[in-house]
């Protein structure tokens, strides 16, 4: 089988491109088969925070997480990160834990556009294990959560978090990829899906 990357971005919100930026970037590779899975590339991606308004300075990521909006200042702008990731995920198969959100309001739009580069974009194992982990929601089951389909796929914790997620980019993006080797393994992921 084919190795895919998994991605994971962290955001100053939920409205996507433009509204919200990303922040932090991390990337896997995956081999469902074996069940390997390698740290490919983190960082976080810099802004000039002094043009944010007090919504994006004091994002959720900010509040919740270790990173703040100095390491923001001081990183890698965007544009430089953006032509990192393309270079990675050139002619790549590729997911993340939720694609209608990193991908679709993100990842496709400038600079990051990483529809032109990558080969496919495999199905999303959070849609996949909506029906496995069965959470109940308002209409039926939920899509869950990175950290509900973990706890239920994955009870042996073998990304090592403790039970706590760090809600940093790369840190879930080997939570994902655990996920998505569990529901291989399992029968219910196919990258042809």
């Amino acid at each position: 089988m084919t190795e895919i990357y998994l991605i994971d971005t962290e955001t100053t919100g939920l409205r996507g491109y433009p509204c919200d930026h990303v922040v932090d970037v991390g990337i896997c590779s995956v081999n469902p088969e074996s069940g390997k899975i390698d740290d490919v590339y983190s960082s976080i991606v810099g802004h000039d925070v002094s043009l944010w308004d007090d919504a994006h300075r004091n994002a959720w990521i900010f509040s919740n997480t270790d990173l703040t909006l100095e390491a923001v200042s001081a990183a890698p702008p965007a544009d430089e990160v953006a032509k990192e990731i393309s270079k990675i995920l050139s002619c790549e198969f590729v997911t993340s834990y939720n694609v209608g959100f990193d991908f679709d309001r993100f990842l496709v739009h400038p600079p990051y556009n990483i529809k032109s580069c990558v080969s496919k974009v495999c199905p999303d194992p959070m849609l996949i294990a909506m029906n496995i982990c069965r959470i109940p929601g308002p209409y039926g089951n939920k899509w869950p959560r990175l950290e509900e389909a973990y706890a239920v796929l994955c009870p042996d914790d073998p990304a090592r978090i403790g039970g706590v997620q760090d809600h940093r980019a790369l840190s879930d993006a080997r939570v994902a990829s655990h996920v998505l080797v569990e529901l291989y393994r399992r029968g219910f992921y196919r990258m042809g899906d």
